[in-house]
């Protein structure tokens, strides 16, 4: 038997993960606009356009919401970063490609709300304890992501693989430290420079690894 489908020609199944994403759009978007103390089940639903018990029908406490937005954040980003491999596979200098891409993936307009959610793991337990399971999960995905474009599939050892993976991680936690900077700085302009200049010693580092890899990587130059 086929799924029954509704006057919008959608199933049960896809009315409700779009209801899910909808409630999940709307607190990331209450992040980003009135940040982590200001983002209550209220003002979602108000944003989302739904009603109270259709909230608590897919999260019944803002501990759960925030704890889906925090992996729906992550999933974000990571399908970001596979939608562009190709381009950055195509690009001039896929590595500075790839380096550009970290910077784009955390600092799509979502930034924000995922730096209120790593400030408010501080002293959330609870969101401490999420933080922990997902920001690992991501910063692999990214990291492998990086690792398939620059050193392709069959190129370089085991260890030369993972000396760049460790030098990519480098990479990402300066892109955050970058962003952190970002939160009393209005000039966007300001900001691009401070990335440009971190990107060109991250290249240097990189470039570092990549001449001693003891086979050819696509990154090299």
């Amino acid at each position: 038997m086929s799924p029954r489908r509704s006057k919008t020609g959608l199933t049960q199944q896809e009315r409700s993960a779009a209801m899910r994403g909808r409630l999940l759009d709307a607190t990331v978007e209450c992040l980003d606009r009135f940040g982590y103390a200001a983002t209550t089940t209220t003002r979602v639903t108000e944003l989302a356009g739904v009603t109270r018990g259709a909230q608590v029908h897919h999260f019944a406490t803002r501990a759960d919401l925030i704890a889906a937005t925090v992996r729906h954040l992550m999933a974000m980003r990571t399908e970001l970063a596979a939608e562009r491999l190709d381009a950055v596979r195509e690009a001039a200098d896929p590595l500075d490609a790839a380096l550009d891409l970290l910077w784009e993936v955390h600092h799509q307009p979502v930034r924000f709300a995922t730096l209120e959610l790593w400030m408010a793991a501080r002293t959330d337990p609870d969101l401490t304890a999420v933080a922990a399971e997902v920001e690992p999960a991501a910063r692999e995905a990214v990291a492998e992501f990086v690792l398939t474009v620059v050193c392709g599939t069959d190129t370089g050892t085991d260890a030369d693989r993972e000396r760049f993976r460790r030098v990519v991680n480098t990479a990402m936690y300066a892109v955050r430290g970058v962003l952190l900077s970002e939160i009393p700085v209005s000039d966007t302009a300001a900001l691009r420079e401070r990335w440009r200049h971190a990107k060109a010693d991250l290249r240097l580092m990189l470039d570092a690894v990549l001449a001693q890899s003891s086979a050819p990587i696509s990154g090299a130059r």
